[in-house]
C-alpha cells in the first residue's frame, strides 16, 4: 500500500533539504521552503508519487532557481 499524498511531499521535501544542507547550497531557509515546496507541489499535481523523483527534480529546480538569481551582498 503506498503513503498518503502528505507524506510523500513531506518526506521528498526533507530529502531535498537535508541534501542541499549537507552540500553547502541551501541558501535562506525561508526561500528554499518555498522553492521546494512549489515543485514538489507542482509534480504531485501532474500525478507523480515517486519520493525520489520528487526530491531530485526538486533539488534541481532550487540549484537552476539559485543560478537565475543575483548575488546578494550580506553586511
Amino acid at each position: 500500500m503506498s503513503e498518503p499524498l502528505p507524506i510523500v511531499m513531506e518526506n521528498s521535501i526533507q530529502i531535498a533539504w537535508d541534501y542541499l544542507e549537507r552540500s553547502g547550497d541551501l541558501g535562506d531557509p525561508s526561500v528554499a521552503s518555498k522553492v521546494l515546496l512549489e515543485s514538489v507541489e507542482t509534480m504531485v499535481r501532474r500525478g507523480e508519487r515517486r519520493v525520489l523523483m520528487l526530491s531530485n527534480t526538486a533539488i534541481s529546480d532550487y540549484k537552476k532557481f539559485r543560478a537565475d538569481r543575483p548575488l546578494e551582498l550580506v553586511t
